[in-house]
């Protein structure tokens, strides 16, 4: 099983980033798939939840009405639209697979840096 993430960089308040999550190794369709992120000194945080189906999406929060969880179930990825960013959205973003409707999977991406700064 490998999920990797992209779409991370450096980017000013206000800007918008896509992070993408490419799964292989499992059936992806079968996958709640969720996007965490940690911040420098902080622990890890659920940030957005989408369901196999892509029919039932959940957000933290703090990004919600800011970020957009997606799914391609043809492509086997996973996608976090972030849009009007903040400082304190800066952190390592990493995307999760499996679980249930309640709790995390057992697969971890390596993660991608956001950082937002002027």
């Amino acid at each position: 099983v490998q999920l990797v993430e992209s779409g991370g960089g450096l980017v000013q308040p206000g800007e918008s980033l896509r992070l993408s999550c490419a799964v292989s190794g499992f059936t992806f369709s079968t996958a709640r798939m969720r996007w965490y992120r940690q911040a420098p000194g902080k622990e890890r945080e659920w940030v957005a939840y989408i369901s196999m189906e892509g029919i039932t999406t959940n957000y933290a929060d703090s990004v919600k009405g800011r970020f957009t969880i997606s799914r391609d179930n043809a492509k086997n990825t996973v996608y976090l639209q972030m849009n009007n960013l903040k400082s304190e959205d800066t952190a390592v973003y990493y995307c999760n697979a499996g679980g249930t409707t309640i709790s995390p999977g057992n697969y971890w991406g390596q993660g991608t840096q956001v950082t937002v700064s002027s």
